[in-house]
């Protein structure tokens, strides 16, 4: 393959990953128990519903459970151009052109989750749950000014974790488990051609694996006080798939090309999770929790042959922490409310229209209610508030070849909220 055509292929992985709701592409709406609190006691808290966060929290359980959820998450935003400029081969820069606002580009979605536990005797117990934590779409009209960074991001993610945890004395669980998750991506964005008077070309990528990693856990509790620690481990993802490059024209039109079997390799971040819940009264739990996440790991996206490529992404480490309270207003009816505050790993000079990240605020408000003796009810609904960020990482098409096209990306990402409503049960046999 010539150097023009693999600059062209690397360029359509520069960004791979996408924009979600928790921290950059990853979603935490995993429990509706959890979302009524914002998520600020689940790796201390018992039960399938904490499988994600802690495989611990299932050891010494007396009844099986399982538990059923699913969040709808309702983005709202819009994504600016600021005077974005691009410099075609012997041309002076000039204005992108297309719509200058794009609003609502990250479509609505629903996601699922569920999770199991058996006892095996009074102190060991076996899970499983399956969770979505990395999925969203983006959708930028084909006529957007962002049109050059993406059009359409689809990312699907679905992680099985089995798990196994023991009750090794009256005050301490451990628990580990296995995350086997599969990967499927499909992303597009316009090439531009030569001249502006031309329409412009597309590139699309389509790919997917099975990829695997691990979460290991521990709880030390009595009757007032919970603590939990948990690691899960990032996952090295490698996904296979096709790239389709059409459109182009006159001097570019060599370019044009169906190609399958390309590879590419990335990381997702590990997460370190501390939390707690105190009883400080008969009916108030006061819960806490703080997550570092490994962005770094994501630094690089590498592709194989026959781009042989590293495209350099360049996140950085971040942090949530979040408080809560439950309070059990009723035999029946517990209530709920936290605050979470969450860092953005994108960087300024480094972030792009697909990944239009920001650090934001989540308020959460919910509730269960047990039915019956056996069957509860789980709702929570969150707020996600994103404070208005740069959008300007600098790129340039066909890099390194005599048609290289520089694009001084200045946007910026404002008034972006997210509502999220979450609802669940749980059921014990």
């Amino acid at each position: 393959m010539s150097f023009f055509k693999t600059s062209l292929v690397a360029a359509s992985f520069f960004a791979f990953a996408g924009t979600a709701h928790a921290q950059a592409f990853y979603l935490q709406e995993q429990s509706a128990r959890g979302a009524g609190r914002a998520f600020s006691g689940e790796v201390a808290d018992t039960g399938a519903q904490s499988l994600w966060w802690n495989p611990a929290s299932i050891a010494g359980s007396t009844d099986a459970e399982a538990a059923l959820a699913v969040a709808a998450i309702l983005p709202r935003g819009e994504v600016v151009d600021t005077g974005t400029l691009i410099g075609r081969p012997g041309q002076p820069f000039a204005p992108v052109g297309g719509q200058q606002r794009s609003r609502n580009p990250i479509t609505n979605g629903v996601l699922p989750s569920g999770a199991i536990a058996i006892p095996l005797n009074d102190r060991i117990a076996f899970g499983l749950a399956v969770t979505s934590p990395y999925s969203f779409t983006t959708d930028y009209d084909a006529d957007s000014w962002a049109r050059y960074s993406a059009d359409r991001t689809k990312l699907l993610t679905i992680d099985i974790q089995p798990s196994v945890a023991v009750a090794v004395t009256d005050w301490l669980r451990v628990g580990a488990g296995l995350n086997v998750e599969y990967t499927d991506a499909s992303l597009g964005n316009a090439l531009p051609n030569v001249l502006a008077s031309l329409p412009d070309g597309h590139q699309q990528l389509k790919g997917h694996g099975w990829d695997l990693g691990w979460s290991a856990g521990v709880q030390l509790h009595n009757d007032v006080i919970t603590v939990g620690i948990a690691y899960k481990s990032g996952i090295k993802h490698t996904l296979k798939g096709d790239l389709t490059i059409d459109g182009l024209v006159g001097p570019l039109a060599g370019s044009n090309m169906a190609l399958s079997g390309i590879e590419a390799r990335f990381d997702t971040p590990a997460q370190i999770i501390v939390g707690a819940r105190v009883k400080v009264a008969p009916k108030l739990t006061l819960n806490a929790q703080a997550t570092r996440f490994t962005w770094s790991d994501f630094d690089a996206i590498r592709l194989g042959a026959p781009i042989n490529a590293a495209i350099p992404e360049l996140y950085r480490n971040s942090l949530s922490v979040a408080g809560g309270v439950d309070y059990d207003a009723t035999s029946r009816l517990t209530l709920r409310a936290g605050v979470q505050r969450g860092q953005t790993p994108t960087q300024n000079g480094q972030r792009d229209a697909r990944v239009p990240d920001s650090n934001r605020w989540n308020f959460g408000t919910g509730g269960s209610y047990k039915l019956t003796s056996r069957f509860t009810i789980d709702a929570g609904a969150n707020y996600v508030s994103f404070e208005d960020q740069s959008i300007d990482r600098v790129t340039a098409a066909y890099a390194g070849t005599a048609a290289q096209t520089p694009i001084l990306t200045s946007g910026e990402l404002r008034n972006a909220h997210a509502l999220v409503f979450s609802l669940g049960g749980r059921v014990t046999f």
